[in-house]
């Protein structure tokens, strides 16, 4: 008897893979709601009258406002990403995307890329959230994951505290993700009554949950959207006919731009409404329809003889975290066909793909002068700087704890004294500059360290050889050699916040004086891309994560080594020490050390003894044609307002400590005539003070509260709120006092009481449309959807 019941137990287990068989839920799904089978949403079948019912209209938005601000990019929950239908489609899986401990890579599941049909999501274990059995008004709901969560948060609304209670789980590693099937559904909803969606958020509206409901009934009908015609057309057809010229020079040119714009969302700026494209790698050339070639990175083997590059509207809803917009127009053409078509002088060969030679950017387009590549770059050089914290990075604690918190960033001018024998001196190093990245996604980082750092301790001892022997006189170093913008250009000064796992990057210099800045020139600003942006995987393993991260200590060590070279000798030592309290020698001798030292004088004059603070000053005043001046409080209308925000930057640092790392501050008027319009929106940010940013792990251990500071900027910084704050301008003196004071978390939560939007505030999703409408009016080329994962329960 023991026999046959051993026996019984081992079909159940191994029933799941036996041909014709599956597990039991599966079995009394099948019984109650027949066979499962992908269904084709655009001509459902017909089960009530669906013609009122239109996805593009009267769903998306819904799913956009109260879905998408959880469900989107890599770090969506399940991977269920809600930002366009053929996510829905897809469904979910358990898998997480972001994983630092895996040893192997993870198999590639790019929603737009990875993914031909819904077929294909399945054989890659995703499971769907909509009914894929019988098409009946109650199957369609009772067989649907999405319905069934919709209605769990009906049946189970949020309690009425103000802190939720420990049983929810906000972490973005939870140990165990809870992502039930339609089989799992009726346990996950026992075990777990209160995590109905939209999860640890107010429900929908009843006119919101009765659309949603009402569509997941009929069978979720799906019209795709009409390709975009007239004018966009006219402009794809030209843009299309310029990248895929046939000489080998044209040819050079568009891959070069494509390895840097793969993640651009493309925005033609005399057309309106504004919609945005991406630039793609097709096998089929313009004029048919486009046959995507989807490769890891950029750079990698297309598998073809003839690369097409094509514009496809950009399939899914814009994503603040994701989203980096780049203007084409006639004037971008033309300085296109300037730096590449008229300078490239001859191209006898295309470049290999073969990794060594692709991974490597000065050895594969080293037939495009330097300063032609430079001068793309810097041309919109936030965007190029905002790929490391927008593009494959969706978050990375790992990845971004390689930055201070709040830093500026200044470029080397063009042009200048360092670049006229650039052209033969990367030749002599391009070997040196090699990355990491050129061994694909799978690394042993203690083996990639050693064998990069000392091709980068070559580099350096290069370089340091050539900048001597360039600036020997010692009248060189001056502020001519930072870029101004040639007057124009306000891309020429950037601030950089970090939030822990998450970066932004703005035009300007914000807040006061930081505690670190760079100077960064055109090797590092192109191997910056090809390490973090063009280069990286984030399905790599544990070693491509931690090999690139450690590679770009190197490159911030060097940016900070180009800025401390224009202060007094002695003044770099001392900064530099205090740039790494706590660091080992070997680690501040990188900087100043025998790898990198450049024994020469500064030609600037400082009358201080705070070279620092008088090398900023000086930088504005150069700068001051081109600063981005939109996020600075100092320029407000409303001078009351600017004043009060104005004190906040002199908070402690032990109350600062208190704060969220992002906070979005509504003001109001007190006028109740005028309730509706705001004064504005602000974005408090916490910066995080480090006695150095040295190591990789057990960031904590250098941790310095008490040196903790809060930023303050005009308009909306950054993808992921913590809080909403909201103060009438008659309450807003006793916010910051309050702000100011902080002591405790029980103080903190006491201001949250007054002024707070906390996840359990009935006007949770009104503030939250709010602070949309009020992004798009306000910046409509930035703006995009914010992300709710990190918004704190306090």
């Amino acid at each position: 008897m023991q026999k046959i019941f051993s026996l019984l137990c081992a079909l159940i287990v191994i029933s799941p893979f036996l041909g014709g068989c599956e597990p039991p839920g599966q079995l009394r799904s099948n019984e109650r709601f027949g066979p499962s089978a992908v269904i084709n949403r655009s001509t459902p079948v017909q089960l009530e009258k669906t013609s009122a019912i239109d996805y593009e209209r009267d769903i998306k938005p819904i799913l956009d406002s109260r879905c998408a601000v959880c469900h989107g990019c890599y770090d969506a929950p399940c991977q269920l990403n809600l930002t366009a239908f053929p996510g829905v489609e897809r469904g979910a899986n358990k898998a997480r995307v972001y994983d630092g401990t895996r040893l192997l890579a993870a198999n590639l599941t790019r929603l737009f890329d990875d993914g031909r049909s819904v077929g294909d999501w399945r054989s890659k274990g995703f499971s769907p959230v909509l009914n894929e059995r019988k098409q009946t008004l109650f199957v369609n709901t009772e067989n649907s994951v999405l319905a069934r969560m919709l209605m769990l948060k009906h049946l189970n609304p949020l309690p009425k505290t103000d802190r939720l209670p420990d049983s929810f789980d906000f972490s973005l590693d939870r140990d165990s993700q809870q992502c039930p099937t339609a089989e799992e559904f009726d346990r996950f909803a026992g075990e777990h009554a209160l995590w109905g969606m939209p999860y640890g958020l107010p429900g929908l509206k009843k006119n919101e949950e009765d659309a949603l409901l009402r569509w997941l009934k009929a069978g979720s009908p799906y019209k795709p959207p009409e390709p975009p015609g007239g004018v966009f057309q006219a402009h794809i057809q030209q843009w299309e006919a310029f990248f895929n010229g046939d000489s080998l020079k044209q040819r050079l040119m568009s891959r070069y731009i494509f390895e840097h714009l793969f993640l651009a969302n493309l925005y033609f700026d005399d057309v309106a409404p504004l919609s945005y494209f991406q630039l793609v790698r097709s096998k089929t050339p313009p004029g048919v329809p486009i046959e995507l070639i989807a490769t890891r990175r950029p750079y990698d083997d297309p598998g073809v003889a003839r690369v097409y590059y094509r514009l496809r509207p950009l399939p899914g809803t814009v994503l603040v975290k994701t989203h980096l917009p780049y203007a084409l127009n006639s004037q971008r053409m033309e300085k296109y066909r300037t730096w590449f078509l008229d300078n490239i002088s001859t191209v006898n060969f295309l470049p290999s793909y073969r990794p060594e030679v692709a991974s490597n950017p000065f050895e594969t387009f080293k037939d495009i002068p330097v300063n032609s590549r430079y001068r793309f770059l810097l041309d919109e050089a936030q965007f190029i700087v905002m790929g490391f914290m927008k593009g494959p990075v969706c978050r990375g604690q790992v990845a971004l704890n390689v930055i201070d918190d709040r830093f500026w960033v200044f470029f080397v001018a063009p042009e200048k004294k360092l670049m006229p024998e650039a052209e033969a001196f990367l030749a002599q190093e391009s070997n040196n500059l090699r990355l990491p990245s050129e061994e694909g996604s799978e690394i042993d980082p203690l083996s990639s360290w050693l064998k990069y750092s000392a091709l980068q301790n070559k580099y350096l001892e290069s370089r340091s050889a050539r900048l001597t022997r360039l600036f020997k006189e010692g009248n060189g170093i001056n502020l001519d050699l930072i870029w101004n913008g040639d007057g124009v250009n306000s891309n020429a000064a950037l601030t950089v916040f970090r939030n822990f796992d998450s970066a932004s990057v703005v035009k300007g210099l914000i807040g006061e004086s930081p505690k670190t800045a760079w100077v960064v020139d055109y090797t590092l600003l192109e191997r910056m891309h090809y390490l973090l942006v063009a280069g990286y995987d984030v399905y790599g393993n544990i070693g491509h994560q931690l090999a690139s991260r450690l590679y770009m200590d190197f490159m911030r060590m060097e940016a900070e080594f180009h800025f401390l070279g224009f202060l007094p000798q002695q003044a770099r030592v001392e900064e530099r020490d205090y740039w790494y309290r706590g660091a080992s020698d070997s680690v501040k001798n990188y900087i100043f050390g025998n790898r990198y030292n450049v024994d020469l004088q500064t030609a600037i004059r400082y009358a201080g003894n705070k070279p620092k603070e008088e090398f900023f000053g000086m930088l504005k005043q150069r700068l001051s044609p081109v600063l981005d001046r939109r996020h600075e409080i100092a320029g407000d209308a409303d001078q009351f307002v600017a004043g009060q925000l104005a004190r906040l930057v002199k908070t402690p640092g032990l109350s600062a400590y208190w704060m969220p790392e992002t906070a979005f501050l509504l003001v109001e008027n007190d006028d109740a005539a005028e309730k509706s319009k705001l004064i504005g929106i602000y974005t408090l940010i916490h910066d995080d003070a480090h006695s150095n940013i040295s190591q990789p792990f057990r960031e904590s251990n250098n941790r310095l509260p008490e040196e903790d500071r809060l930023s303050i900027a005009k308009g909306i910084i950054g993808a992921y709120p913590n809080v909403f704050l909201r103060a009438p301008k008659s309450r807003l003196r006793e916010l910051v006092i309050e702000m100011q004071h902080l002591n405790s978390e029980s103080d903190y939560q006491a201001l949250l009481s007054k002024f707070g939007v906390r996840r359990t505030h009935p006007d949770f999703w009104q503030i939250s449309d709010i602070m949309h409408r009020e992004y798009g009016a306000t910046d409509p080329v930035e703006a995009g959807l914010l992300d709710y994962n990190r918004y704190e329960n306090r």
